[in-house]
């Protein structure tokens, strides 16, 4: 089956959109002013960088100063007391700090330590197991020590665990003696105790408030509301876009009422039927628009449909700027399928058919993104824009050599710059530093593609 063109009126909307979120001309090194900011300078040496490596050309000396010098500015501005980076200062305090090294390391277990404990706890002293027992000094000790853990006092239940050690009736139960004997031996419990002592260190004290500027710590009350808000902000992009998918879906049916009919779909999940790789790909869909193929393309009896647009809801550009590799991904897993065969896919609004050949028609190239994907967002742009993404700067920042030199300013000795260099000779040959070295290009193809909510509304009314 031929894929027929997109009409005219689709492609008309997708002209017609504002871009806001599109980057501005990016700078060449020799136009860079005093104005220019570090990463913005950065950026410019980058993309210079990536030029000269694509074209096979070893880049100039005067390049890599650039990047050194705007590289080092970067982490001096972020070693600043007021308004630097929490997340650089966090690491070079745990750089510096046996204790909060130490602090750090048992805190990155400590959720799985908590719950060894509580499932031990459990074991020996569940509160419907608790139930079950007499009234008396065992049974209110092993409720304690439950209390303790709930609590996640663990000073507290150690203690419990060593009264039960000494009771004359624990000693006369030897199962259950065993089991608080293993149980105040337990590793995990050495850890959350430790965990507990280095808390009160001044240091660590540091460290803690470092990260929680950075944003609150993971399952925290604060962390798990933040998340509850992320989750409603991302419902309620996904229901603008889907809105003005829906008019645009019914504008095209009202333009053409004798020609196949459009609708949209949303949370559609790719059927393991479509061969290729799933991992890391994209495998549900935000909103989709379909046009209903012809006739002779029916299976079953049941109406087959065409992919004509794709459309994901984010709440911010990094976010779909970490999104981009998964999408791409995911376009290429349906470029996988078939064109003579016809796949079901579960939708929120049932199960719907989908011909092979649309979807094998669905490419990764610059041009056949720009009519087949959209990412919708509904916050402001930045003004200006910023020419560093957050993950490039992230990686940038927390490079030994980065750290390095964070740690000589915040010990106050002498910084050379040159120590940065490198990170520059990796950035052009090592694969880690591939997605920093195309940074700009993919935030200027994820930027390409994204359209605030309102914009996508406003282009589908004004059609002729």
């Amino acid at each position: 089956m031929t894929l027929p063109p997109p009409p005219l009126l689709l492609a008309e909307t997708l002209l017609r959109v504002k871009r806001r979120y599109r980057l501005p001309p990016l700078a060449t090194p020799a136009s860079l002013t005093e104005a220019d900011t570090p990463a913005t300078r950065l950026a410019v040496a980058i993309e210079a960088a990536r030029k000269a490596v694509a074209s096979a050309h070893v880049p100039e000396a005067a390049l890599e100063r650039l990047f050194v010098d705007a590289l080092a500015q970067t982490i001096r501005q972020a070693m600043r007391e007021e308004g630097g980076d929490a997340m650089l200062q966090a690491t070079v305090l745990r750089h510096r700090e046996a204790q909060v090294r130490e602090y750090a390391e048992l805190a990155a277990s400590a959720d799985q330590d908590r719950r060894t404990i509580h499932a031990s706890v459990n074991a020996i002293a569940h509160p419907a197991k608790l139930e079950r027992q007499p009234p008396g000094a065992q049974r209110e000790a092993l409720t304690r020590l439950q209390a303790a853990a709930s609590a996640a006092a663990w000073s507290d239940l150690k203690r419990e665990l060593d009264a039960l050690h000494a009771s004359p009736e624990i000693a006369a139960s030897p199962a259950l003696a065993r089991d608080i004997a293993k149980l105040a031996a337990q590793p995990a419990l050495a850890h959350l105790l430790r965990l507990d002592t280095l808390a009160a260190n001044e240091r660590v004290r540091q460290y803690r408030a470092l990260l929680d500027r950075n944003g609150p710590r993971p399952g925290s009350a604060q962390a798990i509301a933040q998340g509850t808000r992320s989750q409603q902000r991302g419902a309620a992009v996904e229901m603008l876009a889907m809105q003005a998918l829906d008019a645009l879906a019914q504008r095209m049916n009202a333009a053409a009422p004798a020609g196949p009919p459009w609708r949209v779909v949303s949370s559609m999940r790719v059927p393991s039927a479509i061969p290729g790789s799933h991992e890391r790909a994209k495998t549900e869909w935000d909103a989709v628009l379909l046009e209903r193929a012809p006739a002779a393309a029916a299976h079953g009896g049941e109406e087959v449909w065409n992919i004509r647009l794709l459309l994901e809801a984010k709440a911010s550009v990094d976010a779909a700027t970490t999104d981009l590799p998964r999408l791409l991904r995911g376009l290429r897993l349906l470029a996988h399928a078939d064109v003579d065969r016809i796949y079901g896919f579960e939708t929120q609004q049932g199960h719907v058919k989908l011909s092979g050949a649309s979807l094998h028609a669905l490419s990764t190239d610059d041009d056949a993104l720009r009519h087949a994907v959209l990412y919708c967002c509904d916050a402001p742009a930045e003004t200006p824009a910023r020419l560093l993404g957050a993950a490039s700067r992230m990686q940038l920042l927390s490079a030994h050599p980065s750290v390095g030199y964070a740690n000589a300013l915040a010990e106050h000795r002498s910084a050379n710059a040159h120590a940065l260099a490198p990170i520059w000779q990796a950035l052009l040959e090592s694969p880690h530093w591939h997605s920093v070295l195309h940074q700009y290009p993919m935030l200027g193809q994820v930027r390409d593609l994204m359209v605030h909510t309102d914009d996508l509304m406003a282009a589908i009314r004004s059609l002729p």
